[in-house]
């Protein structure tokens, strides 16, 4: 009270009139606003409040300081009843039972709904991310295959040309050794080893024994035996040779017959004794 005067004789009860304006205000502002919103917005309600009756002091959402242009209103609106009102708030908002139990209700529900989505969203983000960590996975998968099959045949390549050019060079040194001075005698009997040599380490190794495919033919094996034997020598039989040759080579094997019966050359040589027949280098003709 600013002027007892005008507080007294210009209206009847100036602080029941000052306050049946601030209900009639705040109840047309609480119309206008859910009831959730009235909790949320009290200070912008005190605000609105203020300024329709201009009998109010206002203040700012933070810090509540007294706005200048509002409190010359009002102060022109209570000069008449003597009054300065400094300040109008909303202390609290007691809604009945039932509105209140229905406001609880749905503040559940309210956050229960946010919860669910909540959990759904990180479900949601969570399969995301495991689905493209399996994509990156299979990616750099057959990326590792990828590479490894172009190392494995670009390696194969490598080996494969590397053994050709190795052939080719020892080709070409045997090939220039054959050129030289004994060259050829010399290859001879390195093939005539190899050869006994592949046959002495195979009787030694197993019980199977692999023969020539003229294991049928005794006289071709003895023609190769005696021409791996005329190149070890040099040459020198070659008389020999001419004199022999494989036809007139006879005998047969203890255990049956012989496997080609062409001529009376390769029948079965028998002795007054009995005595088993053996092969011989005698021509046919000269033992008759």
């Amino acid at each position: 009270v600013v002027d007892p005067k005008l507080a007294s004789y210009g209206v009847e009860n100036p602080l029941y009139a000052i306050v049946q304006l601030a209900q009639t205000t705040m109840r047309s502002e609480l119309g206008k606003i859910t009831l959730d919103k009235t909790f949320e917005e009290r200070d912008t309600l005190n605000e609105k409040i203020v300024v329709r009756i201009h009998s109010f002091s206002s203040f700012s959402f933070c810090s509540y300081k007294l706005r200048p242009h509002l409190i010359m209103a009002i102060n022109d609106a209570a000069k008449n009843w003597g009054l300065k009102c400094l300040r109008y708030e909303i202390r609290d908002i007691s809604p009945p039972r039932g509105v209140r139990a229905a406001m609880e209700m749905q503040a559940e529900a309210e956050r229960k709904k946010r919860a669910q989505v909540l959990e759904s969203e990180g479900d949601r983000q969570a399969n995301i991310n495991v689905a493209d960590g399996k994509k990156s996975s299979v990616i750099l998968a057959s990326e590792a295959a990828k590479l490894d099959q172009i190392n494995r045949a670009i390696g194969e390549a490598e080996a494969i040309v590397a053994k050709a050019q190795a052939t080719a060079k020892g080709i070409t040194m045997v090939s220039q050794a054959l050129k030289e001075q004994g060259g050829i005698e010399a290859a001879s009997y390195r093939v005539a080893e190899q050869y006994i040599r592949a046959f002495s380490e195979i009787a030694k190794k197993g019980t199977t024994v692999l023969l020539p495919t003229t294991v049928d033919n005794p006289a071709g094996m003895m023609a190769q035996a005696l021409h791996v034997y005329k190149s070890l020598i040099g040459g020198n039989s070659g008389d020999v040779l001419k004199e022999i040759s494989p036809f007139e080579i006879t005998g047969n094997v203890k255990a049956g017959p012989p496997p080609h019966k062409t001529n009376e050359s390769s029948t079965p040589a028998k002795t007054n004794d009995g005595e088993d027949q053996v092969f011989s280098f005698q021509s046919p003709e000269k033992e008759h």
